[in-house]
């Protein structure tokens, strides 16, 4: 009788991006340079101040061993400073955890949160590393419906709906990966009383807050909200602003008993988030300020310039756009999302995701990480989706 692998594992599908670039791996280049627009990374170089930085630490003999589970204090402590600043709201060193990468910081949230057989709430379309992040940890799924007339806005009473029939946890990110949908804070609010109404968790993926509108001002006012400890769960992402993914940094800002147990779990996991990435993010932090935000405001040329390419384009509309992502209508009714993908890769040289790889009903759909081309590049999808 022969061993077999955890089914819960064995199950899920292979990781979607590389089976998109497999595709896109078979474009011959006859209609130009290729367009990928497939993983969320920034489509432009980190500060040569990063890489310096970056550069310094690591040749520290210091960093060579172990640091904090919960994060180096240096970089706990900036966060802490930048949270309080951003959201006008007194947060602590002892409310951060940091973690390599927001993927992590979201397995890590789930183990400490939801066990085997408990239920998390997703919205539909959902984020599919978190998707599968539960399925393989045992955890039940409930899908908070998004209204594609509304903009892919998650809709309060299905929120509530799976709340009441016994999800434990509610995770939702904004601006939303995969359709860019930017939930306003009313209705952040809205969600965290929910939550709050059924003494559930709210976990809050922001991996993408640095590239909201320019002049939005506070993504949201859930941290001035008393008590907000005993409910809230904000997650997040160096890696976007800073340009740095391959050093995988990522941030959990929480109640100090919610990271105490967080600790528990990253011990287990990772130890320690790479501390190299630590120290040289902790100084970068307010010295490239400014840089980080002109790139917020490249980010939004890149997104008007996809806006007129689908405004000339017959058939294809726009159902969210927002920070990196566009959650694009295709006009092939009877081509699933995943056909017309792998169309667009091998044919025209556009690689994109499947709505399919995102939930429940987006065979119409396509998501575009128009963040990683540039606005020429962008330009070339007139031509290329005729």
């Amino acid at each position: 009788m022969s061993a077999e692998p955890n089914p819960l594992v064995s199950r899920l599908s292979p990781p979607p991006i590389p089976s998109v670039l497999a595709w896109a791996r078979e474009y011959r280049g006859g209609k130009g340079p290729l367009v990928d627009l497939s993983q969320a990374v920034p489509g432009y170089p980190a500060h040569p101040d990063m890489l310096r930085l970056l550069g310094e630490a690591a040749s520290s003999p210091k960093m060579t061993g172990y640091g904090p589970i919960e994060g180096e204090g240096v970089l706990r402590e900036a966060y802490a400073r930048h949270m309080s600043a951003l959201y006008g709201a007194a947060v602590s060193s002892d409310n951060i955890h940091i973690t390599a990468g927001c993927n992590q910081a979201f397995m890590s949230a789930a183990i400490a949160l939801a066990g085997s057989g408990d239920t998390v709430a997703l919205t539909n379309p959902f984020y599919f590393n978190q998707e599968t992040t539960l399925s393989m940890l045992g955890i039940k799924r409930a899908l908070v419906e998004c209204d594609a007339q509304n903009g892919f806005l998650p809709d309060v009473r299905s929120a509530e709906k799976a709340l009441a029939a016994g999800a434990k946890v509610l995770a939702i990110v904004t601006p939303n990966n995969p359709t860019g949908a930017i939930y306003q804070p009313a209705l952040l609010h809205d969600l965290l009383m929910v939550c709050r109404k059924h003494g559930a968790w709210l976990i809050v993926d922001e991996t993408y807050r640095d590239f909201l509108p320019d002049g939005y001002g506070a993504p949201h006012p859930l941290l001035t909200i008393p008590g907000w400890e005993d409910t809230l769960i904000l997650l997040y992402s160096f890696s976007k602003s800073f340009c740095i993914p391959g050093h995988r940094l990522g941030a959990i800002t929480a109640g100090a008993s919610v990271v105490a147990e967080i600790t528990k779990v990253m011990d287990n996991m990772q130890i320690c988030a790479p501390r190299a990435a630590q120290i040289a993010v902790a100084e970068a932090m307010p010295i490239l300020a400014d840089w980080r935000a002109g790139n917020r405001l490249e980010i939004a040329r890149r997104a008007d310039a996809l806006r007129a390419v689908m405004a000339v384009l017959p058939g294809w509309e726009i159902g969210a756009i927002g920070a990196y992502f566009a959650f694009i209508r295709h006009p092939f009714e009877q081509l699933g999302s995943s056909a017309v993908a792998e169309r667009l890769a091998k044919e025209a040289g556009v690689v994109c995701l499947p709505g399919s790889y995102f939930g429940e009903g987006q065979e119409r759909y396509l998501r575009l990480a128009f963040a990683n081309a540039d606005a020429a590049l962008i330009g070339l999808l007139a031509e290329r989706l005729q």
